[in-house]
């Protein structure tokens, strides 16, 4: 067999075993673009009226979301500006439990508390990600099907490449007067290339979520130095206050308020600021802080002792924007540019649209096959059949 030969088979037989998964990885990825529009046009308790007066501090807002969740633990507070309501974080992943609670900052009213795991957006996201299985097993499935969609992507391109000029006018456009067959076979080659450097950075930003190895490889490549694992640096138990904060404590005052506070003062254009609660004796207060809430990646991940209030040092990549190398932003700029989010609505568009033409091209290479199937036994008995008919005619000329 020629090489060409041999890679149709391999693109043949992997899209086969890899096609139904690719599809809901990618029909779902379509769905999921524009979540945060549609919600924020759906969900009017998102939204507060203005107000010129102090947000409430995040240990009231606390105390009021604590009174609907009895039980459950806080895992943040998230302020979003003077016209969107406070999101009080509930997380457990040993008790399987994500809930938010929407409070109107100004004046301690809940407005909504909501089972983030039964939110539609949610339940597509779990198919995206897990393909809605536990996440142990459907991570890896979805994890290798990716990986099989960039051989695809590459072996596609190998075969889409014109033997000539004559038939490179062929490769760009689509024979739309055609019978349906053929339609259907310029738009899986067609669509297929102009969408495989778009689909391609799709999936390659896919892969860093499905397997270490590659998202260390990545970092590494790029010349990343620091640890890609979470951790957060230790507040200091046997450390004495600060004089400034301990006067404040002294009076009832909360760390995460006094906190919340200064942040306000550091940051008086941030468009969204969480707060987090110290988790245990030795954790720190965390602070995110984030200039561009339509993105993630220039947050400031912030670290204080919470018992000096002094600045911790994080020792991996969610720290401090500006202490971020090249490979830093590059790992942090992963989940913006595989949403499209870091190019603004323009780039949502593009994401959305190009997770679409990647769902169709399994459809359409599994009605290329088929076809083919169907049609070679039809093939098959006209050859017979010319045969025999051949053979009549031999016998009558000897006769």
């Amino acid at each position: 067999m020629s090489l060409k030969k041999i890679i149709g088979k391999l693109h043949l037989w992997l899209g086969l075993g890899s096609g139904l998964i690719v599809f809901i990885i990618a029909i779902t990825g379509c769905i999921y673009a524009f979540q945060e529009e549609i919600q924020s046009l759906t969900q009017p308790y998102r939204y507060v009226e203005a107000q010129n007066k102090a947000f409430l501090p995040p240990s009231q807002i606390r105390e009021i979301a604590d009174a609907q969740l009895p039980g459950k633990h806080i895992h943040g507070i998230l302020y979003q500006g003077k016209e969107q309501s406070a999101k009080a974080i509930y997380f457990s992943f040993e008790d399987n439990y994500y809930d938010f609670v929407y409070v109107n900052p100004y004046m301690g009213e809940v407005l909504k508390v909501k089972d983030e795991y039964q939110d539609f957006f949610r339940i597509v996201l779990d198919g995206h990600f897990y393909l809605w299985l536990p996440p142990e097993i459907g991570q890896p499935v979805i994890a290798t099907a990716t990986l099989i969609f960039v051989v695809l992507l590459i072996s596609g391109m190998f075969l889409w490449w014109p033997r000539n000029k004559n038939g490179a006018r062929q490769r760009f456009s689509i024979k739309w007067n055609a019978r349906w067959r053929r339609k259907n076979y310029d738009l899986h080659n067609v669509l297929g290339f102009y969408i495989s450097g778009i689909a391609l950075i799709l999936a390659l930003t896919g892969l860093t979520w499905g397997f270490e190895w590659f998202k260390e490889a990545v970092y590494k490549t790029a010349g990343g130095e620091k640890s890609l694992v979470y951790t957060e640096p230790l507040s200091d138990t046997t450390a004495l206050a600060a004089a400034d904060s301990q006067a404040a404590m002294s009076a009832g005052a909360n760390p995460v308020d006094l906190l919340w506070r200064k942040m306000q003062a550091r940051y008086p254009k941030a468009e969204s600021i969480e707060m987090h609660f110290a988790e245990s004796e030795l954790s720190p207060i965390h602070v995110a802080v984030n200039p561009d809430a339509s993105t993630y990646w220039q947050i400031d991940y912030l670290y204080f002792d919470q018992y000096t209030l002094e600045e911790i040092q994080g020792d991996n990549i969610w720290d401090r924007f500006n202490n971020a190398s090249s490979a830093d932003k590059l790992m942090r700029l992963n989940y913006d540019i595989h949403t499209g989010a870091i190019m603004g609505l323009p780039g949502k568009i593009l994401a959305f649209f190009a997770s679409l033409l990647c769902a169709s091209l399994p459809v359409s290479g599994f009605v290329i096959w088929y076809g083919r199937r169907k049609k070679a036994p039809k093939e098959s008995k006209q050859v017979l059949a010319s045969a025999g008919t051949t053979r009549v005619l031999l016998k009558r000329q000897k006769i």
